[in-house]
């Protein structure tokens, strides 16, 4: 049961976003250019580094909804993001995209767990200073919308099946007011 009344039946942070859509907005915003922006990570990149700093904040609702919108951009390889959850490490990834897994891993924690040898492997398998950057405040704006999302007790579907359908609409027409504000597609 949610801490407050949302004044609304919607999962997640959708419920808090139609709650204060004043604050929706900027953070629409920042989701729309961190996890849709083309220069240097994938789309898809982009989302596994949310998933993997959603599911190790234990974040229910997130690390499903962005494990989804992932699997739309892997052409349905629920398996990878799976794998990438359990242990990135040895998931079928390239070394690079380890790399930047390791280091949102350690933002997710503390930003000071990140260190020089961190970088340097990121920098070693091809990451450009963008991708570094990118990764770093996609992890830390992932561990503030996750404690959003869970700080209020916002209500998490456990039907999966309504993941898959939310991630398309995301996936198609990206991060904004429709997030909050439109009925679930069917």
């Amino acid at each position: 049961m949610p801490h407050i009344d949302f004044k609304n039946d919607l999962p997640g942070i959708r419920s808090a976003m139609a709650f204060r859509p004043e604050t929706a907005g900027p953070l629409n915003q920042l989701a729309q250019i961190l996890l849709r922006d083309e220069n240097g990570l994938s789309r898809a990149d982009r989302e596994l580094i949310a998933t993997l700093v959603s599911y190790r904040n234990d974040c229910f609702y997130c690390h499903n909804s962005h494990g989804e919108i992932a699997c739309i951009y892997l052409d349905g390889d629920r398996n990878l993001v799976n794998q990438v959850r359990q242990n990135f490490e040895t998931a079928e990834i390239s070394e690079k995209l380890k790399a930047l897994l390791n280091i949102a891993a350690k933002v997710q924690n503390s930003g000071k767990d990140v260190n020089e040898a961190d970088i340097e492997r990121a920098k070693k398998h091809g990451a450009s200073d963008v991708e570094i950057h990118d990764t770093v405040l996609i992890a830390a704006a992932f561990c503030m919308f996750n404690r959003y999302v869970d700080g209020l007790a916002t209500y998490a579907p456990t039907e999966m099946d309504s993941y898959p359908v939310r991630a398309k609409q995301i996936a198609e027409n990206g991060y904004g007011t429709h997030v909050y504000s439109q009925n679930q597609p069917k």
